[in-house]
């Protein structure tokens, strides 16, 4: 007989909703990404496979899993096979801490108290999986594409935590769910009607979009994945897997889409509400109007039923993002990737904490004042240094020497 108020119970069914959901959502999500793809580059997509090609990644699937499954002669087994594994194993550790719903039952599978440091810490070892598998596959390009990716993570990192630490400063907890509380509170603690996303703040918006750039970084996504550069890599740290091996390494790119587009949408996008409205408070005020039918769809709207319908939705347009960039931007240059890196998202991300503490110390107008200045200094270097230094080399290649012509005189006579 199953006790279903034994809290073991209530246990098993949060670690099965979480990793059910993982990996049952990746089907959908390769599905949607060619077609989205396709009708980004004015082309069909899959079509044929199923109404609308929807049974195509399953086919995928079974595809891979009759696919001869070669194994090259001088590799490390033991890393070559279980690098796959380590690759997948954090999208689901990351999953376990992420609330969806304020039902405290259901979710999160642990509610720990250094929730983001965790996330952090766990996140980081993705990279072992594609380091040890480059490594034990025993080809220089594969082993590249693993060095790659893990001078890739330890850089973008750096400006994932401190731009995290912009918003974790403010709510005064590392525990995921009491950041989620925190942005259901009074829009700057003033406006009642609205709830205070961290993204409707100057310095949340800010965190926000260095933690998005550096999250595509973290997954290996185009234009960051210089790890997998089939022009350069041919297909980097994958190279010598095949049949479900790869499978798993694929698996594992986009299970972690999925757990870092919730992280996202837990830190600055109000957890699982539907829109930065205070919903009690709307449902309040319709009730002493006399609108109780009204103050009962807002309560519902903004209830535990619907909260999944709403986390899931912006998990959906985190993904989409993450598509559209792939569709859009081409791959950056590896110089590019580490200098953009250094010299910008992490000087950036490490001003805005700093003013952040000012802020909080001395009031968010001192905040304003000195992020003003900051882009104001900032425009100054870009014009009075950056531009100028930018164009000279083109200036240069442009001029022609006035001996050209002399020299290939030479050369003619020598010939």
């Amino acid at each position: 007989m199953i006790n279903i108020e034994s809290e073991l119970f209530w246990a098993i069914l949060r670690v099965l909703i979480v990793v059910g959901f993982v990996l049952i959502s990746v089907p959908p999500i390769i599905w949607w990404e060619r077609r989205l793809l396709g009708w980004m580059q004015d082309r069909i997509g899959p079509n044929r496979v199923g109404p609308f090609g929807f049974l195509q990644p399953i086919a995928d699937g079974v595809k891979l899993l009759f696919k001869e499954d070669f194994t090259p002669r001088d590799v490390d087994r033991l890393m070559y096979f279980l690098s796959p594994a380590i690759a997948l194993l954090p999208a689901f550790v990351i999953g376990a801490t992420i609330p969806w719903s304020p039902n405290p039952r259901l979710t999160p599978i642990a509610d720990v108290d250094v929730g983001v440091l965790w996330v952090l810490a766990v996140s980081s070892l993705g990279v072992y999986g594609i380091v040890l598998g480059g490594w034990a596959s025993n080809n220089k390009y594969s082993l590249l594409g693993g060095l790659r990716s893990a001078a890739q993570l330890v850089s973008y990192e750096l400006p994932m935590g401190v731009a995290l630490y912009s918003v974790l400063l403010p709510s005064g907890t590392l525990r995921l769910t009491e950041v989620v509380s925190k942005q259901h509170e009074a829009l700057w603690g003033r406006f009642e009607w609205f709830q205070n996303w961290f993204i409707l703040t100057p310095f949340g918006l800010i965190s926000a979009a260095i933690f998005l750039i550096c999250m595509v970084a973290e997954t290996n996504r185009a234009p960051f994945d210089l790890p997998e550069a089939e022009s350069e890599l041919i297909a980097g740290y994958h190279t010598e897997y095949s049949s479900m091996k790869f499978a798993v390494f694929f698996m594992g790119e986009y299970a972690a889409m999925v757990a870092f587009s919730g992280l996202f949408a837990v830190l600055y996008l109000g957890g699982w509400s539907l829109a930065p409205f205070n919903w009690e408070h709307l449902a309040a005020v319709s009730r002493d109007a006399g609108l109780g039918w009204l103050g009962g769809v807002l309560t519902f709207i903004n209830g535990p039923w619907m909260a999944p319908v709403w986390f899931v939705g912006k998990i959906f347009g985190g993904l989409t993002f993450y598509i559209w960039l792939r569709a859009t931007l081409p791959r950056l240059r590896y110089d590019q990737l580490m200098n953009f890196c250094w010299k910008y998202l992490l000087p950036a991300a490490a001003a805005n904490f700093v003013l952040v503490a000012i802020g909080m110390l001395y009031g968010w107008l001192v905040y304003a004042f000195f992020l003003a200045i900051l882009l104001v200094m900032y425009l100054i270097f870009v014009v009075v240094y950056y531009l100028p230094r930018a164009k000279k080399p083109t200036i240069e290649l442009m001029k022609i020497p006035a001996n050209t012509s002399r020299v290939i005189e030479i050369e003619r006579s020598r010939q």
